[in-house]
């Protein structure tokens, strides 16, 4: 497989593991294959996960992290700042990963594989060729 094909697996795959989980705490997957089926589940895990935030600051922090989640997975969909925000997806992935290790310990992220998407978002970080990316449109004009 070639780099350029690598890059843009990686790309993909990111991206749609954020939308993914977007999508579960939206009730937008069946029940039976969801985590949190509803927002309200999602919040109750982000408290739990995250027991150093008041609870009355929860709300909130779902709302940022769904709404990064969001804006970086559409940002590399189209491969906007590709190296920025895969460093910024790594960064969310950590702390995602470090939240549920000191909350529920390592078992959690290790059988999510938040830690390997954590490094897969550094490893995309480090591609400097673009290829198929909003970055190359827009400079061509």
């Amino acid at each position: 497989m070639k780099p350029k094909h690598i890059k843009l697996f990686l790309r993909l795959t990111i991206a749609i593991a954020f939308l993914s989980a977007v999508a579960d705490r939206f009730g937008m997957w069946p029940k039976d294959i969801s985590v949190w089926g509803n927002w309200q589940n999602f919040l109750d895990y982000t408290a739990l996960i995250n027991p150093w935030f008041p609870q009355a600051m929860i709300p909130a922090v779902g709302a940022v992290a769904t709404a990064v989640e969001v804006i970086l997975a559409i940002c590399l969909l189209i491969g906007f700042k590709t190296e920025f925000m895969a460093k910024v997806s790594g960064i969310l992935l950590l702390l995602f990963a470090f939240s549920m290790t000191f909350s529920l310990g390592i078992k959690a992220p290790l059988d999510y594989s938040v830690f390997t998407a954590a490094a897969a978002a550094f490893a995309l970080s480090a591609f400097k060729e673009k290829y198929v990316e909003v970055d190359v449109m827009l400079s061509k004009k």
